[in-house]
């Protein structure tokens, strides 16, 4: 990973580590919000780097349909919907119910 890579990540987190618990937000929120609106798959990519950091609530962040497209990053079949589980989501066929009422943008919250 580049320098710039690694300021984008840590900007990522920063984002996602205020992300209130039982809210869930997307790749593309986090990117518009970090003025970098064609780099929903680079906040994907930190996601992804972000699984051996506590920290980091990479599991409420999903995709612009409210998929949970990044569980197979996640260690075992299925923490990432169970940790959504565990914070009150319902979660049918891999997909978040009620996105929409959950959905936290981070472009006005913060």
């Amino acid at each position: 990973m580049n320098k710039s890579e690694n300021n984008f990540f840590e900007q990522v987190y920063a984002v996602v580590k205020k992300i209130p618990e039982g809210r869930v937000t997307s790749y593309g929120a986090i990117a518009n919000y970090l003025s970098a609106k064609n780099a929903a798959r680079m906040v994907g990519w930190a996601m992804n780097a972000s699984h051996q950091m506590l920290d980091v609530p990479a599991h409420r962040v999903v995709n612009r349909n409210g998929m949970l497209s990044g569980k197979h990053h996640f260690p075992g079949e299925n923490l990432m919907e169970e940790l959504l589980i565990s914070e009150g989501h319902q979660i049918e066929k891999d997909q978040i119910i009620n996105f929409k009422k959950v959905f936290w943008d981070p472009s006005t919250a913060l």
